[in-house]
């Protein structure tokens, strides 16, 4: 049987190795692969991150412990394939990451992050001239490296990696489907449009993108911002709370909100994100507003399952347009399980028709109708090419 070493960023705690790595072991336990668990950062480690205290200990146990477990995981026969998630130590150079990969045991790399982008961007010259090709060094001297969306596999492929696969976010579609249907009542004082956002405390900092729309919309209507996993925001016009995340009760909280955001900046970093968020509203039966960044503009179909914002105006319209109409949300929000379940198209980035074309059929056309991504749901993992890639010579 394949054994693979999964080298993940974080334990259970990381949403990006929780997503990309561990929702799978399932999977591939049953199809006869078998793993073992090697974590950089441990749940410790985001616990005191997220509360704002000094981690910088904690970063450097973390690194030297692997550096020093490499020589065993690397031992011959012990492992057919190491999975590594981005890099095996960030901000330490390429030379080595080589000389811990010296022993020839072949690795692939996971991305859902532009984090090429944190060495060859950064404000710091030491930084770009000694790490700005770390990354595309790995992605060449890889097996297999696996991107999240099309910015991270044209990175991958032009930087000369051998195999490149384009998997986007899965999602356990079951595990939203035994919540009840979302209601979407007549918007009332005692009933608020209730507005929610998942992520980390290191990613609330998006929400700020869509304060001013919020305020300008809560002068005149009634709303709050719910959120799961970082910060309620101080805004003195706004209701917001937080919502303490947990893999148990998160499809819950999402099945008794209204409408789903995810604010993004349009950088370069931002391109590599993965839309997973928009992926969990619309599994949960909600319409959704996202920025017309990145792969939020192959999710989004405007008019269809929500709307692409693209300035505190659009956001503003997009909400008042969602507050306005019970039946809209219905209709966006019966639009997401099924956009979970089939394919998605890579679909053209012409100009998104706003909330005022929300009555019309009209969506995006297809740029490459003949290239669909995967499916959005954990079924769709590709075991045969991991499976090839841990035991082809």
């Amino acid at each position: 049987m394949p054994r693979i070493a999964l080298l993940t960023r974080y334990d259970s705690k990381g949403a990006s190795s929780r997503v990309r790595t561990l929702q799978y072991l399932p999977t591939l336990h049953a199809a006869g692969i078998e793993t073992e668990h090697f974590p950089l950062f441990g749940n410790d480690y985001l616990e005191s991150l997220y509360h704002g205290e000094n981690t910088t200990g904690l970063r450097i146990r973390a690194l030297l412990n692997r550096i020093f477990s490499m020589r065993s995981i690397t031992r011959k026969g012990r492992f057919d394939l190491l999975w590594i998630e981005k890099e095996l130590l960030p901000y330490l150079p390429y030379g080595l990451e080589k000389w811990l990969l010296r022993r020839g045991v072949p690795y692939m790399l996971d991305f859902d992050d532009a984090i090429f982008h944190n060495y060859d961007q950064s404000d710091n010259i030491l930084v770009r001239g000694l790490m700005g090709d770390k990354i595309d060094r790995l992605m060449a001297g890889s097996r297999l490296v696996l991107c999240g969306n099309g910015y991270l596999g044209e990175r991958a492929r032009r930087a000369g990696a051998p195999w490149v696969e384009v998997q986007p976010p899965t999602i356990d579609f079951e595990k939203y489907r035994q919540q009840p249907e979302p209601e979407q009542p007549v918007i009332t004082d005692s009933r608020p449009l209730r507005v929610i956002w998942i992520g980390s405390p290191t990613t609330s900092k998006y929400l700020e993108i869509v304060r001013e729309a919020f305020e300008r919309v809560a002068a005149q209507y009634p709303i709050q911002l719910d959120v799961i996993g970082g910060d309620a925001r101080q805004w003195p016009t706004v209701k917001s709370t937080h919502i303490p995340w947990s893999s148990s009760t998160e499809a819950g909280e999402l099945s008794r909100s209204h409408v789903g955001i995810m604010p993004l900046e349009d950088n370069l970093w931002e391109n590599g994100k993965c839309g997973f968020k928009l992926i969990q509203y619309m599994a949960a039966g909600l319409p959704v507003i996202g920025s017309a960044v990145g792969m939020n503009r192959d999710i989004v179909i405007p008019g269809e399952n929500g709307f692409l914002a693209t300035s505190t105006d659009t956001w503003a319209e997009s909400l008042e347009t969602l507050i306005a109409s019970p039946e809209l949300r219905v209709r966006l929000g019966h639009q997401g399980p099924r956009g979970c379940r089939e394919p998605l198209q890579h679909r053209s980035r012409r100009p998104a028709p706003g909330p005022a074309a929300a009555g019309s059929s009209a969506a995006l056309t297809p740029l490459h109708p003949a290239v669909p991504c995967r499916p959005y749901r954990v079924c769709s993992f590709p075991l045969r090419r991991l499976h090839r890639a841990a035991v082809q010579p």
